[in-house]
């Protein structure tokens, strides 16, 4: 008589085999799970938890780092250019003031949310008015930080000039900003003011340098200089970029970097302005051009990289002064959409009548 096999004992079957095959593929090894594979942004796997590891603006983080201690804090205002460490010194001051529990004493608002006059009207007021309880931390005064705020509406921000008033005896509020001029006068006097300006090369050597020791990359210093040169004393960016180079080149040589973000090499810069002060208009469109499409350069770059190397040229200050000025039109056009060949010509032109200028000054 055959053997009736349930469902059930084949599932058990299945499964007792799946185990056991699992242990054999695991044997000696430790299981990973799906959080530790789980990629990390290196700008926030990298980000200062403490405010001696903010990378520069020491006199800035020093003072903010004193009033914290004092217990004396005030309302703040940060402006400055994006990744230079504003955000970073906010969360390292909420992280000192409240410990662990420095997710339950603050609100943190930014571009991604909606920041009407509704927002400060129900969501930022009910936090600030409600009792907070310490739990162990060192201050019990909340905080409210505003990324971004140059956003917010001025409906919002002579709203919430109000509710800095009415509830300063508990909660202070710190604002970030891009551009300080885009902030009503009236919340402007109501902080103390700090200005992030762009990180110093050093300071981003430096930072970088960490990070390609834990990560345990090969980078040579020609693509660490040429990683700060395309940061422009932007943090964030210049880890954004040493991320993706990463992934698309083991080895993040100067040429990887550049080909990564697609700006010109200086060589080709050089090239590029060599032909422009040298050869005809004709040939200089022709080569420019070709070199254009076969490395898919964007005009609007080799605008900006050759601005910058009319700067080491040497020549008459009138003509500098004439060239750098047509430049800044011709970038100026290229950013509202103007055709490219156009401009690519007027590029052109403009080198042809400086060099007409030069020869003049010559003889």
């Amino acid at each position: 008589m055959a053997e009736v096999v349930s469902l059930m004992d084949i599932d058990e079957d299945d499964n007792h085999q799946k185990q056991n095959n699992s242990q054999k593929l695991n044997k000696g090894k430790g299981l990973v799970t799906a959080a530790d594979t789980k990629p990390t942004p290196w700008v926030e796997k990298y980000r200062p938890q403490s405010l001696a590891d903010v990378a520069a603006h020491r006199d800035i983080v020093d003072t903010i780092d004193r009033l914290t201690s004092e217990n004396r804090l005030p309302h703040l205002l940060l402006y400055g250019p994006p990744g230079t460490g504003k955000t970073s010194t906010i969360l390292a001051v909420a992280r000192k003031l409240y410990g662990s529990q420095y997710r339950n004493m603050i609100l943190e608002l930014n571009a991604s949310d909606d920041r009407g006059i509704d927002v400060v009207r129900q969501q930022i007021q009910d936090f600030a008015s409600t009792q907070s309880f310490s739990f162990g931390a060192k201050s019990s005064v909340k905080l409210i930080l505003l990324d971004e705020a140059d956003a917010m509406t001025k409906d919002a921000q002579f709203a919430l000039r109000r509710v800095i008033e009415k509830y300063t005896k508990n909660t202070r509020f710190a604002l970030i900003c891009n551009h300080v001029n885009k902030i009503i006068p009236a919340l402007q006097s109501r902080c103390t003011r700090f200005r992030f300006a762009p990180l110093d090369p050093i300071h981003v050597t430096e930072r970088l340098k960490h990070v390609i020791q834990a990560e345990r990359l090969d980078v040579p210093d020609s693509g660490l200089a040429a990683l700060v040169r395309l940061s422009n004393g932007d943090m964030r960016k210049a880890l954004n970029i040493l991320q993706s180079t990463h992934m698309a080149s083991q080895k993040i040589t100067e040429e990887a970097v550049y080909l990564c973000t697609g700006n010109p090499l200086p060589k080709d810069i050089e090239q590029i302005s060599y032909w422009l002060l040298n050869e005809s208009f004709a040939e200089s469109f022709k080569r420019v051009s070709e070199t254009k499409t076969r490395k898919g350069l964007a005009l609007i770059d080799i605008v900006r990289e050759v601005t910058m190397f009319v700067f080491k040229i040497k020549m008459p200050s009138d003509v500098r002064v004439q060239l750098i000025n047509d430049l800044a039109d011709i970038e100026y056009r290229l950013s509202f959409g103007c055709n490219d060949k156009l401009q690519l010509g007027s590029l052109i032109a403009i080198f042809t009548k400086a060099r007409s200028a030069l020869v003049a000054a010559v003889k």
